[in-house]
C-alpha cells in the first residue's frame, strides 16, 4: 500500500471519527507528506516503516532549517496522531513518536483593536453601493458574533433566525452553537438583504447569505482583501486579519464584564483554557486604564 493511499484512509478516518473540517485535514496531508517525502530522499523507506530515531531526523533536520516553533509543534502533533491511528490498526508494532515532546511555544497575546478602531473599520464601507452594504454587514456581523472567517464566508442566509436574532453555526469538531447577532449587526442583516443581496443576485438563485458580484458565494481569501483595503482606508495602522475582530469581540466583552464562560461558549472553544488567552488582554487594557486615569497611576 502506498504512502498516499495510506493518508487517504487515515483522512477518511479522521473525517469519520471527528468531523473534521477540511482545512485541518488539509494540514494533517501536508505535515504527513513532507515527512513522507524526506524519509523517502533520505532512507529510503515508507512512513509505516519509519522509527523513533527517523522522526528524531526529521525534526533535527527541521530545527536546522530554522522551522517555527509553531509549525513544528503542529506537524509533531501530525505525527503523533497517524502513527496513534495506524497502531491501533495493527498497521505497526509500535508507536515511534513516543517519548518526543512537542516544544514549548511562547504565549503570545492576540493583537486586538481598540473600540475606536473597530468603529473606524466598521464606518469604511460605502453602504451607499450594494457591495459596501454587503461589505459593512460582514464586518458588522464578524464582531457582533465572534464567528471565525470559514463560518462567517460559508454562512447561508437559513442560519439567520431575525426573529430571535441569533445565527445557527456548525463549527469544528461538527459541534453546533447558537450565536447572539445583538440589534445592530441584526439591523444591518435585515438592511442587506432586502437592498443589497437582491441587486447583487439579479436574481440568481444561491443559499449563501454574503455573495459576490458573480452569485457565487464571497471566500476567505476575498474577503481577507476586502478587510484589508477598508483597514487603510480607516487609517488603521495595526496588521489585521478577519481573526483580529474576533479577538476584539472575545476582548471588548471581557472588558465590559462578561464572564470568562460564556465568551468560551460564544467562540466555540472547546477547552477554556483556549478562551483564557483574552484575560490576559483585558487585563493589559486594565492597566492602561489606571494608569491613564488614577491619580498614582
Amino acid at each position: 500500500m502506498s504512502d498516499s493511499s495510506i493518508l487517504d484512509e487515515f483522512c477518511d478516518a479522521l473525517w469519520l471519527e471527528d468531523g473534521l473540517s477540511r482545512n485541518t485535514l488539509t494540514s494533517y496531508r501536508f505535515d504527513l507528506t513532507q515527512f513522507a517525502n524526506w524519509l523517502a530522499k533520505a532512507g529510503g523507506k515508507a512512513l509505516l516503516a519509519a522509527d523513533h530515531s527517523d522522526l528524531l531526523s526529521y525534526l533535527a533536520h527541521r530545527v536546522a532549517g530554522k522551522a517555527k516553533a509553531t509549525s513544528t509543534s503542529r506537524l509533531l502533533s501530525s505525527l503523533k496522531r497517524f502513527y496513534q491511528y495506524e497502531l491501533r490498526q495493527g498497521k505497526i508494532p509500535a508507536d515511534p513518536t513516543l517519548n518526543i515532546d512537542s516544544p514549548r511555544l511562547p504565549r503570545g497575546l492576540p493583537k486586538t483593536l481598540t473600540e475606536q478602531d473597530v468603529e473606524k473599520l466598521l464606518a469604511a464601507p460605502d453602504v451607499a453601493d450594494p457591495l459596501g452594504l454587503r461589505d459593512r454587514t460582514m464586518l458588522e456581523t464578524l464582531y457582533a458574533s465572534g464567528l471565525r472567517v470559514s463560518e462567517l464566508v460559508t454562512l447561508k442566509v437559513t442560519q439567520v433566525s431575525q426573529d430571535m436574532g441569533v445565527v445557527r453555526i456548525m463549527g469544528k469538531g461538527a459541534k453546533e452553537r447558537l450565536v447572539p447577532l445583538g440589534e445592530e449587526a441584526l439591523n444591518w442583516l435585515k438592511r442587506y438583504l432586502k437592498e443589497a443581496r437582491p441587486e447583487i443576485l439579479q436574481q440568481r438563485a444561491a443559499d449563501a447569505m454574503f455573495v459576490t458580484s458573480r452569485g457565487g458565494a464571497m471566500t476567505r481569501q476575498s474577503f481577507w482583501h476586502l478587510l484589508k483595503r477598508y483597514s487603510t482606508q480607516a487609517g488603521l495602522t495595526k496588521s489585521i486579519s478577519p481573526h483580529t475582530l474576533r479577538h476584539a469581540f472575545a476582548t471588548h466583552l471581557l472588558n465590559h464584564g462578561a464572564d470568562l464562560r460564556v465568551v468560551q461558549l460564544l467562540l466555540g472553544h472547546s477547552d477554556i483554557s483556549t478562551t483564557q488567552i483574552y484575560t490576559h488582554v483585558a487585563r493589559e487594557r486594565l492597566k492602561q486604564l489606571h494608569a491613564k486615569h488614577h491619580p498614582r497611576g
